[in-house]
């Protein structure tokens, strides 16, 4: 099962770090979620971006995780050549994770 199945993500950017939200539509699956998509797990899947560390912040009253993915943007905004900048498609990758 992809992730998106169960979850949503939002992203956003601090100049080259990324932050990904990650929430679980129901709380039956906060579980799973916490133990399959470790920072471990988040980092294998984005080999190519993220140069950096990544961590994860757990908030379990939300059913939601908070990924901090540092040198992920290629310099961040106004040195990156990518053409998404911003890094929003990364939440869209994040839940293609197979779990």
């Amino acid at each position: 099962m992809k992730l998106w199945e169960i979850a949503h993500s939002r992203t956003g950017d601090k100049g080259n770090i990324s932050n990904l939200s990650l929430i679980v539509y129901n709380m039956e699956d906060f579980k799973e979620v916490k133990e399959k998509i470790t920072a471990e797990a988040v980092k294998k899947h984005f080999k190519d971006i993220v140069k950096g560390e990544v961590i994860r912040y757990e908030l379990p009253q939300l059913g939601a995780f908070n990924f901090v993915m540092y040198d992920a943007l290629g310099g961040g905004v106004t040195r990156s050549l990518s053409l998404d900048k911003h890094g929003k498609s990364l939440s869209s990758f994040l839940l293609n994770m197979e779990i």
